[in-house]
């Protein structure tokens, strides 16, 4: 079974920083791929980064990132980080965890991201 648990938001000032982690359950590496999504109120759940196989190796990012966020992994203590940079208040968001494959798509409870001043 898929589980995906996020930590990490909360409250920050634009400009500010947040780590966002997501741990998931063993083996799900092994098989899925994973990645962060975000959904504002009254928009759609959009891409935030994510990896492009099952092995670690490119991502992909959404426009709006510009270099501001970076995607990473660790294997070994199963998790995948998203480091936020530069957060404007545009960036407020549920920030979910995912974890995919060619027939499934795996969702974390979502972890609440709000920049304001």
């Amino acid at each position: 079974q898929v589980q995906l648990v996020e930590s990490g938001g909360g409250l920050v000032q634009p400009g500010g920083s947040l780590r966002l982690s997501c741990a998931a359950s063993r083996n799900v590496f092994r098989f899925y791929v994973m990645g962060w999504y975000r959904q504002a109120p009254g928009k759609q759940r959009e891409l935030v980064a994510a990896f492009t196989s099952v092995s670690v190796g490119n991502t992909n990012y959404g426009e709006f990132v510009k270099g501001r966020f970076t995607i990473s992994r660790d294997n070994a203590k199963n998790t995948v980080d998203l480091q936020m940079n530069s957060l404007s208040p545009e960036d407020t968001a549920v920030y979910y965890c995912n974890a995919r494959d060619s027939t499934r798509n795996f969702w974390g409870q979502g972890t609440q991201v709000t920049v304001s001043s």
